[in-house]
């Protein structure tokens, strides 16, 4: 797709950037955001709408081991909860992509709600829509120490995920697990 790594690395940091990327994940259609920055870098277009064509490219899998972790929390009825950055245009085929999210009592997605983490008024939804339980009792697990921090914030107890095997001691400790 790109003649160089240097190329693509550059289209990743200047164009199709986080920055952009968050717009999709508040709301902006996939093709109402490509079509802004195509009308910029029109001889990237097919580079830019393959965010949306290409998108399970992107996906590798379950991380090792997270499978078995979600498992062994709902054989202990562990009620579990999603909460997601993700465009709403792709989120169902998403889910369908990877049968364990059909264990989570409901999904929260950002592009459904028009907000994203870590704005502390999606944590409020993911509370509302657990049944406003206290936010103490809520163990938050996410990858970026940013929502982690943000989830703190809000009261919620939270786990910075880098890996299995560290979220396994961190459920233990909690008793969850």
């Amino acid at each position: 797709m790109f003649e160089t790594d240097a190329e693509a690395e550059w289209f990743c940091r200047d164009v199709c950037n986080m920055d952009w990327h968050t717009h999709h994940d508040r709301g902006v259609t996939m093709d109402d955001n490509a079509n802004s920055l195509i009308a910029q870098y029109p001889q990237y277009e097919t580079h830019i709408r393959a965010w949306k064509t290409r998108w399970f490219d992107m996906f590798d899998g379950y991380v090792s081991g997270t499978p078995e972790i979600m498992a062994r929390l709902e054989e202990r009825q562990v009620p579990l909860y999603g909460l997601t950055n993700m465009p709403a245009e792709v989120a169902q085929a998403t889910f369908d992509r990877f049968p364990m999210m059909r264990i989570l009592r409901d999904i929260v997605v950002s592009g459904v709600e028009k907000v994203v983490k870590p704005d502390p008024r999606i944590y409020e939804i993911v509370l509302e829509r657990m049944g406003n339980p206290d936010p103490g009792d809520v163990f938050f697990i996410d990858d970026s120490e940013k929502n982690v921090l943000a989830a703190r914030e809000m009261g919620l107890q939270a786990h910075h995920f880098t890996g299995a095997k560290d979220l396994e001691q961190a459920l233990k400790l909690q008793g969850l697990l």
